[in-house]
């Protein structure tokens, strides 16, 4: 495909394919990583048999191991097949009520999800942070650019719950804190509008109104019907056929436009509605720091009690294990 020619003319969609023959072309090459590594365990494991060599053997079982785990890696990778998992991500922090206490727990998140993102070498980028009146912020928003981060990033929206000593309070009390994460799919602004002839249903007639003998006489008017939308389009103001066919074209390929724009905008509203009130009851999951130390995510009942690493973004077994329990692969 990129051997050819006129591949390149059109850069922007000759990146897009090439990304789109990568990200098709990953599973199937773990799989054959994983196949050629077993290959090689079971060659070794005969060899040990053969040679009475119990070292040979204990490589051969750690392989067989790393072939498990590349497994469970592939299964995995299963359920980060929606639409627009293999995208960037946006994701938006906002703390609840709370004051300072919220706040700060907020740019705690903030950090969080942007070590996770190093971890895992996506480029981050702050889009918009606005800091808050004493403490921590009010809300921020970053892009992760990388493979699949959406698909990801998707398993953290929600809200999220934080149980501490505040250091704010003089007395050291024990505070409870809520924000909100929202994860949205980085997709390109500007929608290509492609249209098929096949799905064009052309239909010629004579032109009625004003406009002499001419109009009269002659099937000039073209209506277009895209047959995948129901669009119907027509055109009868030149007189000449042609003309009133690029005109309808041009009227059709924008009213997909629309189409395909108002589209996205009833996707991301069906993900907006699944966002609940930043409060008690709402949450996720809770980051527990007093009287005793723990996260539990309350969707999959995952509890992990280093709670210090967590804050530091590491985050995969609770995204995993949420991507692996829900009900598909899909966007939430």
């Amino acid at each position: 495909m990129s051997a050819e020619p006129d591949f390149w003319n059109d850069n922007e969609k000759a990146q897009g394919l090439q990304k789109e023959q990568s990200t098709l072309r990953r599973p199937l090459d773990g799989w054959k990583k994983a196949n050629a590594l077993l290959d090689d365990a079971r060659a070794l494991l005969e060899l040990a048999d053969e040679a009475d060599d119990q070292e040979s053997a204990d490589e051969a079982g750690t392989m067989a191991d790393d072939v498990k785990v590349q497994v469970e890696e592939l299964e995995f990778a299963r359920m980060l097949s929606g639409p627009n998992d293999s995208m960037g991500a946006l994701l938006s922090v906002n703390p609840g009520a709370g004051g300072t206490e919220s706040q700060d727990w907020a740019e705690m998140l903030l950090r969080m999800y942007t070590r996770w993102c190093e971890r895992r070498g996506y480029k981050v980028s702050l889009l918009d942070l606005q800091p808050g009146d004493e403490a921590g912020i009010k809300s921020a928003t970053f892009s992760a650019e990388g493979d699949f981060a959406f698909g990801y990033l998707k398993a953290e929206i929600g809200v999220h719950r934080l149980v501490r000593i505040s250091p704010f309070d003089a007395q050291s009390r024990r505070h409870t804190s809520f924000a909100s994460v929202y994860v949205y799919p980085d997709i390109e602004d500007d929608v290509v509008v492609e249209i098929n002839d096949d799905d064009l249903k052309m239909d010629f007639y004579r032109a009625g109104g004003a406009g002499g003998q001419h109009v009269n006489k002659t099937e000039s008017a073209v209506r277009i019907t895209h047959l995948p939308t129901g669009i119907v389009v027509q055109c009868q103001n030149e007189r000449s056929q042609h003309k009133n066919k690029a005109q309808a074209l041009r009227v059709l390929k924008a009213r997909i436009y629309e189409y395909e724009m108002k589209k996205k905008e009833e996707e991301m509203s069906d993900l907006q509605a699944k966002k609940k009130s930043i409060e008690w009851g709402s949450q996720i999951r809770s980051y527990v720091l007093a009287p005793y130390r723990q996260v539990n995510d309350h969707r999959t009942e995952l509890k992990v009690g280093n709670v210090d690493a967590v804050l530091d973004g590491d985050l995969d077994q609770f995204m995993q294990t949420y991507l692996m329990t829900a009900d598909d692969g899909s966007t939430q």
